[in-house]
């Protein structure tokens, strides 16, 4: 058994903000990386979409296929009144980062990895062009480290690279950070604002390699530096869940000091 780490101070929940939908517009749409479609959303109404951090995600409204733009709920009881549509007209929601945001236009870019006509947000991503209307609703961040912690891990697949790009973007530069980056190929790496004293390793997946084997054997094999670690975990859910239960088990990492969201699920479409 590994000794127990540093436990930097437990991370504060973050409470989501209470905000209703917003309709945006598709300005542009750019192939950057062989499997990454970046949506370019701008509108009026993104006036409201307040910037909170590093990886803000957000709810996306898609219409149905007969519908010009989707029927947004109108309350921040969204969830309850979305559900209460009918069939036939009640959008179809996924959750998304934002890649960058400009506020004074107002836009953002939402990156979308494509897997074809598997999932809904894919399929329309492959499609979109200006003038495509749909709904957003912001959710707030979940990166929240504690000014306690001597130093961050960062692990994500393709689905999070947004996520990874925002928090390195703004990581001091005198925390040092890790950061591992499983992707579909190397040339879906992407261009990053790095700081002194953080390692971006990229993880380019073999394709007979499930997804979220090579970040966990990365993480495994890694010598992770001692002191209190904050780790940000993001991205398939088998691997997200195993990245966890190794950095508890393997490397005493303590269970309080781990962020963990599952952006998708292998073989549930719900999730693309």
């Amino acid at each position: 058994m590994p000794s127990p780490a540093q436990t930097a101070q437990r991370p504060r929940k973050l409470a989501r903000p209470a905000t209703t939908a917003l309709l945006a517009e598709v300005r542009s749409a750019e192939q950057v990386t062989p499997n990454v479609r970046r949506i370019t959303l701008g509108g009026p109404a993104l006036a409201d979409f307040a910037r909170r951090g590093a990886d803000q995600w957000f709810r996306l409204f898609l219409p149905r296929d007969d519908q010009a733009e989707p029927l947004l709920p109108s309350t921040v009881d969204w969830w309850p009144e979305t559900l209460a549509m009918p069939d036939d007209v009640r959008p179809l929601v996924r959750n998304y980062t934002v890649r960058a945001a400009r506020p004074e236009l107002p836009e953002i870019d939402v990156d979308f990895v494509l897997h074809g006509d598997e999932g809904p947000a894919s399929r329309w991503a492959g499609r979109a062009v200006a003038g495509d209307r749909v709904g957003i609703l912001d959710q707030g961040v979940t990166f929240d480290p504690p000014a306690t912690a001597d130093w961050r891990l960062v692990i994500g697949d393709e689905t999070a690279l947004p996520a990874v790009a925002g928090i390195l973007a703004e990581s001091p530069a005198d925390v040092r950070t890790l950061a591992f980056v499983e992707l579909p190929t190397e040339a879906d790496a992407q261009p990053l604002t790095v700081p002194a004293n953080t390692q971006v390793t990229w993880l380019p997946r073999p394709h007979d390699t499930a997804p979220g084997a090579l970040a966990v054997d990365a993480v495994r094999d890694q010598q992770l530096p001692s002191g209190a670690p904050y780790a940000w975990l993001a991205g398939e859910s088998a691997m997200v869940r195993t990245l966890r239960r190794n950095l508890v088990r393997e490397h005493g990492v303590h269970k309080s000091s781990i962020t963990f969201t599952g952006y998708w699920r292998r073989g549930v479409s719900y999730y693309t």
